[in-house]
């Protein structure tokens, strides 16, 4: 068992929290029990999740996607009521950390990603260092890289590009990250994979001749927070369950 706060303080400083600038608040959104002694992790704090976590007995739902975004209404209503009311009646405490989760070298979702597809990093790029560039452990064309994210992620993912185009460097960033595509052509990569795709993604792949891969946001983000439980249950001797309530998006 370990104390909420405890438990909020360590995964502030592994992750590095204040460094963020965020549109959400990262770490404890919901205070429940005073003590953890089970985890459950999940990429988004929906209803689902919510449930599943309190009918495993967890005492924490630790997400990717939480609450209280910036570009949301205030109002505790609908939704929103019903998945707060079911954790604050099952005194769970809900934690939530967004960017300092894709940002992180080891536990991150960039970083997980990446060791995924068999990528090794080489650079940082886009606002706060997001984004990831790297190279393919091997030689291959787009077709070998669209069937790797295929395998790893098991869904085939959206590809925009010559299917025989040689693919050496590749740019990525998990989640809803097609607008650093612009900036990711400008450092000289080969293909760009991100989990949602812009109807101005088609154009600019085309034109450029760089290739655009989008794998699914929800895809592309559930390793993160599974490898930080992971870490959390190792380090502190907790049991853990992981939920991956299925999202095509």
């Amino acid at each position: 068992m370990i104390a909420r706060l405890e438990l909020e303080n360590y995964i502030g400083q592994l992750l590095a929290v204040d460094r963020f600038r965020d549109y959400c608040p990262n770490g404890l959104q919901v205070e429940g029990r005073e003590s953890v002694g089970k985890i459950a992790t999940a990429v988004t704090a929906s209803q689902a999740a919510v449930d599943a976590a309190i009918a495993a007995g967890a005492d924490a739902l630790l997400v990717h996607h939480g609450y209280f975004w910036k570009s949301e209404s205030p109002a505790i209503r609908g939704t929103k009521k019903a998945r707060i009311a079911a954790l604050i009646k099952a005194d769970v405490n809900l934690y939530a950390y967004h960017l300092p989760l894709d940002a992180h070298a080891e536990l991150g979702n960039n970083a997980r990603l990446g060791a995924k597809l068999g990528l090794n990093p080489t650079g940082r790029f886009g606002d706060q260092d997001l984004g990831w560039l790297g190279e393919a452990a091997e030689p291959s064309t787009l077709a070998d890289l669209a069937r790797r994210v295929a395998t790893a992620l098991d869904r085939e993912p959206l590809v925009i590009g010559d299917a025989a185009r040689p693919i050496r460097r590749v740019a990525w960033c998990t989640g809803g990250a097609q607008g650093y595509f612009h900036q990711a052509v400008e450092l000289g990569i080969d293909a760009f994979i991100t989990g949602e795709a812009s109807e101005f993604v088609t154009h600019l792949a085309r034109e450029t001749g760089v290739a655009f891969i989008a794998a699914g946001h929800h895809a592309t983000e559930r390793y993160g927070v599974r490898a930080l439980g992971e870490h959390l249950a190792g380090h502190f001797g907790l049991a853990l369950i992981h939920l991956d309530i299925e999202n095509p998006v």
